[in-house]
């Protein structure tokens, strides 16, 4: 074929991309539907002129197109692994792992009762052997809901709701393909009956096997990534083998899903990319990406779409009813899956709710599209599957993506707007107007600084002026109306506005380089989650996330526990330094949120609402400032370094900003410029690197400093040293449960706990004890004990606490006092000594039987 021909075809083609993204926007229509609708109409063409006496001008042109090298592998090998792995990276991947159940079974769960659904309906409606219906299955369960996710995102639809449509997209093209695997080689074998068990069970192999090559691969990928620097161009160019070495390595060498490999390396790459890449280059490699796809997503549909009068060819009305039939079956499976699979998770707490309109949706957006052509074209060109098997496949799936596409794909938006998904709430109404009024203050405060400078006409300014005063005016007595807004509502609009305005100077302050690279996805997905929460549930979704974000997580406890049992220190370490720092930068955003209260939402809301949100900020406020001042206590002089290196990074953004001023004045040429930015990186590189922390040096230094073990010898600290176990509380959490048999005596290292007993609270805080009475007195426990704020509680066991009471007159002491402080007997123990006389051993470290609080 003549290169030069295959050039112009292909920038053509290009051409032709570029152009269908306005058309679809000016006819709303999905650009996918555009792109099929385009392709088709190419391929029609060129098969009409090949077989035309009208002319032979553009047989030439024409041969080009029918014969364009258009392979299957071309779909699997060149372009999906490029569309996968973006989708990836474009994921908010922490606010995913949220709604991991849901997506995972929609993903997947979905995907096999379609699969099962479309098989066992052509089974008996034609009887075809077993294995080929269900690889027609297999093969038109993938859904493309592209075009319901963008329409979800144009109507405003819940985030968590899009959230788990896109995992669902991503994940269940992973799925469906490797089942495709499964039932075609049961196809090619010889037409072998599977056993349905038997080749399920074979699925989790496929899933398992491709995670894992592609979660090594990412790593390998990351750490060379980390060691490449600034060379941000090698940076990017990595992360292109990245997709299709995972994807090779799988099917190639693990005999695993490709597929599969290729989301794992992606979504690993997503997770620990940013802490291994300046800011600027994580956001270019993002855009690179977004391109590729962007090319690859148009070129693999109008292609696919050029092969659809040939696997149309030769079509009867019976494969017409036969069609219609796989589409019954597909629509009837999910729409079991969105009616009756969903609001049971719903029920159960592990989906959000989801309305009858937007089920409806779902249903109606579940578009096949490239994917399945792609598979479809696989099993044409194989030449161990048996003709008859071959025209079914090509036939029924090409004919239920056109289906789809044109049927469903055409009306969705309509459908969207008579179900009403298109008009706002009231709450984002109300929002909106809440938008427009602080948006037009701020425009009017930076148009009078800048008409300063205009040397414009007093009259002209001042007529500009009032005119829009006038519109500022009915902006905010709009905002202010919304007689259908009740009182917690208009508190939850400034909770929304406030919570945006925390993301965003979360974002501010990334981009200057005051937030590090490694905790900002973290940071920024927690912001997410206050929005979200606050947005379903309000003023108590709002204090939820609040809690949450300062709350110690299961990574965090699963590293204590590797250090309790294990002495292994490396995780806890990391958590803590992480911990520390997220405190410091939400100490810092806090503080800036109160200019906004003041600024925005008073002139607003009014007072009232105002007066709320300062109270609520000022409460989160208050419990940073004890967490922070928690780790203060436990790693004092790590806590110095960390703000130390806080204040040096700031330093660094603001002489940055006064080198590209006296650029931007002209007193310094490009090339000092260049110079001393290379400078401030260096720095900053070497500030990335944060200072480790030695948790259990840490914690040696704090058991000394407690006033209780102040007549202990070194020796002895250091063996209670080992002996105490660390615990981590949150507010309000349980720390000691009455009415059980006493194991334990609890010493307070940070933080502040409540004590009841039969009506009597004591509140103690850093430095003293409490569970020892009942451990002398060999009773069950009476009393209970609660944390106040977040504590760090260290933990000895009973039989090490009556050696340590024996040994430390101190320790007696204050024993002593507590008794006669809350009025108890002395007497046992007095006993205690009498019955222990002997020498008591030196304290051991601790058994393998200590435990992390849940």
């Amino acid at each position: 074929m003549d290169i030069v021909v295959v050039t112009a075809i292909i920038a053509s083609l290009f051409l032709i991309i570029g152009l269908c993204e306005p058309l679809a926007a000016r006819l709303r229509l999905p650009f996918t539907v555009i792109l099929a609708l385009i392709g088709i109409l190419i391929g029609v063409s060129a098969t009409f002129f090949l077989q035309t006496e009208l002319t032979d001008a553009l047989n030439p042109v024409a041969l080009a197109i029918i014969n364009l090298p258009i392979r299957s592998n071309v779909f699997l090998y060149g372009f999906l692994p490029t569309l996968l792995f973006q989708a990836t990276l474009g994921m908010n991947l922490r606010r995913m792992i949220d709604d991991w159940v849901p997506i995972l079974f929609l993903a997947i769960v979905a995907v096999v009762v379609a699969m099962l659904s479309v098989g066992y309906a052509l089974y008996w409606a034609i009887g075809a052997p077993l294995a080929a219906c269900l690889l027609v299955g297999a093969i038109v369960s993938t859904t493309d809901p592209s075009a319901v996710v963008g329409i979800f995102r144009n109507i405003a639809a819940p985030r968590r709701l899009a959230r788990i449509i896109e995992g669902e997209s991503l994940l269940n093209d992973a799925a469906a393909i490797a089942l495709f695997g499964l039932f075609m080689g049961f196809v090619t074998a010889g037409g072998a009956e599977p056993e349905i068990l038997d080749a399920l069970a074979r699925f989790p192999v496929l899933i398992v096997g491709g995670a894992t090559v592609g979660w090594a691969l990412a790593q390998a990928a990351v750490r060379l990534i980390g060691m490449m620097g600034r060379h941000e161009l090698a940076q990017i160019t990595v992360s292109v083998a990245l997709p299709y070495l995972a994807y090779l390595a799988a099917e190639q060498l693990a005999g695993a899903s490709g597929v599969v490999a290729v989301v794992a390396a992606g979504l690993t790459l997503n997770l620990v990319g940013p802490g291994r890449m300046q800011p600027g280059a994580w956001s270019n490699l993002r855009d690179v990406w977004d391109l590729l796809a962007h090319w690859a997503g148009a070129m693999i549909f109008i292609l696919a779409a050029l092969l659809i009068p040939r696997l149309l060819d030769g079509i009867t009305f019976l494969d017409v009813g036969l069609i219609l039939v796989v589409a019954a079956a597909a629509i009837l499976a999910r729409a079991a899956i969105v009616f009756v699979m969903m609001p049971l998770l719903s029920l159960a707490r592990l989906s959000p709710p989801v309305s009858r309109p937007y089920q409806a949706a779902i249903l109606w957006g579940g578009l096949r599209g490239a994917v399945t052509l792609a598979l479809a074209l696989a099993v044409t060109e194989s030449y161990l599957v048996s003709p008859e098997v071959k025209r079914m496949v090509g036939i029924l799936a090409t004919g239920f993506t056109l289906f789809t596409l044109i049927a469903q794909g055409s009306t969705l938006r309509s459908v969207i707007a008579r179900l009403g998904l298109e008009k706002l709430s009231p709450l984002d109404a109300a929002l909106a107007n809440q938008v427009v009024a602080v948006a037009l203050q701020s425009v009017r405060e930076d148009v009078a600084r800048t008409t300063e400078n205009y040397g414009l006409t007093r009259e002209i300014v001042r007529s500009e002026a009032k005119r829009f005063a006038d519109r500022l005016d009915a902006a905010v007595e709009k905002a202010e109306s919304g007689a259908k807004i009740l009182d917690r509502d208009r508190v939850t609009l400034g909770l929304l506005a406030m919570a945006a305005a925390e993301r965003e100077l979360i974002l501010e302050r990334f981009r200057e380089r005051v937030i590090s690279i490694r905790l900002a996805d973290r940071i920024i997905a927690d912001a997410d989650r206050l929005i979200e929460l606050t947005r379903i549930s309000g003023r108590m979704g709002y204090r939820q996330a609040a809690k949450r974000i300062l709350a110690y997580g299961l990574g965090f406890r699963f590293a204590v526990l590797l250090h309790n049992r294990l002495w292994l220190s490396g995780l806890l370490a990391r958590r803590a330094a992480d911990r520390f720092e997220r405190l410091l930068t939400q100490r810092l955003i806090l503080r800036d949120l109160e200019g906004f209260i003041q600024r925005r939402i008073r002139r607003i809301h009014g007072r009232r609402v105002a007066d709320i949100l300062q109270e609520l900020l000022n409460a989160r406020e208050e419990d940073v400032e004890r967490a922070l001042e928690g780790q203060r206590l436990q790693y004092p002089g790590y806590a110095e370094e960390m703000e130390r290196r806080f204040i040096r990074r700031t330093a660094l953004r603001l002489e940055e900003g006064e080198y590209e001023s006296l650029r931007d004045d002209g007193l310094i040429g490009a090339e000092l410029h260049t110079s001393l930015l290379q400078r401030i990186q260096a720095r900053r590189a070497r500030l990335e690197r944060r200072p480790e922390l030695d948790v259990a040096v840490r914690r040696g230094d704090l058991v000394r400093r407690f006033p209780l073990f102040g007549d202990l010898d070194e020796k002895s600290l250091r063996r209670l040293n080992r002996a105490l176990t660390t615990r981590f509380y949150a507010p309000g959490e349980l720390i000691m449960r009455r009415n059980v048999t006493p194991r334990s005596v609890f010493f307070i290292a940070s933080g502040a706990v409540e004590v009841s007993l039969a009506g009597y609270v004591d509140r103690l805080g850093s430095g003293e004890m409490f569970g020892q009475m009942s451990v002398l007195g060999r009773r069950t426990r009476r009393s209970e004990a609660r944390a106040m704020t977040h504590c760090t509680i260290f933990v000895l066991a009973d039989a090490r606490f009556t050696r340590l009471f024996r040994r430390s007159r101190v320790v007696r002491k204050a024993v002593r006092e507590a008794a006669a402080k809350r009025g108890f007997s002395l007497d046992f123990l007095d006993e205690e000594m009498k019955d222990r006389a002997e020498t008591p051993p030196a304290l051991e470290p601790p058994r393998a039987s200590g435990s992390v609080s849940s």
